[in-house]
């Protein structure tokens, strides 16, 4: 092989071992010597050479941002146990090189290689909007408003992203409550609460069956006399026939009658 073939292949590898590829999803932006932001943001398939110069990279879809471990208080002036929310959000590829060489560093987070546009900006923004959302509504009511709560952060995001004239360049795709836990004191009072709640129930049950209990005893005492009173008119009336047809002698003595009485056949 001849000299200059051997160069041009040391050549073509030098030159691919000095490139980088912008991978789907990302995108690049080359800084110069001068360590300036040059020319357009570098699209996703592309190569670009970094012998001169270096190529960053900005991932733009489904960013994810996890804030956990939160204590956002409540309208009843209970901080929750633990509330997490994740969101996602996407940057505008025709935005990444005025967002990093205008916005501050520490906006952004740097991992793996590849940085995070406006990570750390987002995730304030979400954390801000939970506290103040969640403060309007009870300890105990924070998971069954869930859905509520999420467009509420959704909408004060984006919100303030407009204000900030960032809502071309970053949009909120996702938001997402994972875990919401009262504390410990709400717990304790809304189980004891549930608990007298059912002692209530039981003890009113409780009367109502003593109170038709007592109805019937009553029904049944005024019925008792009144059968008493029939069967004693029947024992009369069979006495009276029983003197009408001769089998019954009969002696009537006054009620008042203190005298002795003869029997005889």
């Amino acid at each position: 092989m001849s000299l200059k073939k051997t160069a041009a292949i040391l050549l073509g590898i030098v030159s691919l071992s000095a490139c980088t590829r912008i991978e789907t999803g990302e995108v690049g932006v080359r800084v110069n010597a001068s360590k300036q932001i040059e020319g357009a943001e570098l699209m996703p398939g592309s190569w670009n050479q970094t012998i001169v110069g270096s190529v960053l990279t900005f991932p733009t879809k489904d960013i994810v941002v996890n804030i956990e471990n939160k204590n956002p208080m409540t309208s009843d002036n209970s901080p929750l146990a633990d509330f997490d929310i994740t969101v996602v959000y996407a940057i505008n590829p025709q935005a990444v090189a005025e967002l990093y060489s205008t916005k501050s560093r520490s906006f952004s987070k740097e991992e793996h290689g590849d940085i995070y546009l406006m990570y750390n900006y987002v995730t304030t923004l979400v954390n801000n909007a939970s506290y103040k959302v969640v403060r309007q509504f009870k300890a105990l009511d924070v998971a069954d408003n869930r859905a509520k709560i999420e467009e509420q952060i959704r909408d004060i995001v984006n919100e303030t992203l407009k204000d900030e004239s960032l809502d071309n360049a970053i949009t909120l795709t996702a938001v997402q409550i994972k875990s919401v836990v009262p504390n410990a004191e709400i717990l304790k009072s809304a189980t004891d609460y549930v608990r007298a709640q059912n002692e209530l129930k039981i003890k009113e049950t409780e009367v109502a069956i003593a109170k038709k209990e007592s109805e019937r005893m009553a029904a049944l005492a005024q019925n008792s006399g009144q059968s008493i009173a029939y069967m004693n008119a029947q024992a009369q009336m069979k006495i009276a026939e029983g003197i009408a047809n001769g089998k019954v002698q009969a002696i009537v003595v006054p009620v008042d009658f203190r005298g002795l009485v003869s029997v005889g056949k």
